[in-house]
């Protein structure tokens, strides 16, 4: 049910527009050089752990609440992202699985809760999230679209030898394919809003990298530290004008692709 009460749980997504994207791509961003730059100021192991209190901690808040609230949905986001990273390189950097390894295991996983979530629910749809379980089912995947998109980007990046700034470029050509698909009316909706969702993953990644890296790492040199604090400004700043403007729909709206399409139900 949408635009009410489904388990006792109202609609606790955001409407899929720009802003949403543009959010999204500046969390990706945030939360890897966030993890590279936490990493290296304190013990790693107390990195991933605080890492993970903090996820567990904007989880809570998010799954507490009845409805969507800007500060909390992109607080959850936002410690996945800082999480996601670290999952990912405690595999390759802490366990040596190879990023190819890793980006298998990743993608795999992300397919099963797919699976495990349309089997029992009958939808993917984000709008469409009015229950306690669905709720779950999309925080899990979102944890793993991250994992596998850090994994992804760190595969183009140094095994490939593309470097960050290509990589970037590569999957702005990429998420450029479910964009086209969506405005031609030629794909599922659902699926291309999961595409994209991925995809958003390594090209924030590759880009924040490529500013806040050394150069000897493929950088322009300007510190991990500060692009997360300016990501962090700028993010903060969107979901402020959003609680403030209360410029999203209310529940009730129709399935989402990259943005909302009518004619098409949520579930």
């Amino acid at each position: 049910m949408i635009g009410g009460v489904s388990g006792g749980v109202m609609r606790k997504v955001p409407e899929v527009t720009a802003i949403f994207w543009a959010i999204k791509i500046a969390s990706t961003g945030m939360g890897e050089t966030t993890s590279d730059y936490l990493v290296r100021l304190i013990d790693p192991v107390i990195a991933v752990a605080c890492g993970a209190l903090g996820l567990g901690i904007a989880l809570v808040i998010q799954l507490t609440v009845r409805r969507y609230i800007p500060w909390a949905y992109w607080l959850a986001v936002v410690m996945v992202s800082v999480f996601g990273t670290m999952a990912a390189d405690v595999l390759h950097i802490g366990l040596g699985v190879p990023y190819l390894i890793s980006t298998g295991v990743f993608a795999v996983a992300l397919a099963g809760i797919l699976l495990v979530w349309f089997l029992v629910e009958g939808t993917l749809s984000i709008h469409s999230i009015a229950s306690r379980r669905r709720e779950a089912f999309y925080w899990a995947t979102v944890l793993a679209t991250f994992a596998l998109g850090t994994a992804v980007g760190d595969l183009t990046a140094t095994t490939l030898n593309l470097g960050y700034l290509a990589s970037g470029a590569l999957f702005l050509l990429v998420i450029a394919v479910p964009a086209v698909a969506h405005w031609s009316r030629r794909a599922n909706p659902v699926v291309t809003f999961w595409f994209a969702y991925i995809v958003t993953r390594p090209l924030g990644a590759s880009l924040a990298d490529w500013v806040g890296l050394p150069h000897w790492r493929g950088g322009l040199g300007w510190g991990t530290g500060p692009v997360s604090a300016a990501l962090g400004v700028l993010i903060v700043g969107l979901v402020g004008f959003l609680s403030v403007a209360k410029n999203e729909r209310v529940p009730g709206t129709p399935e989402p692709g990259l943005a909302a399409r009518p004619g098409l139900r949520a579930d």
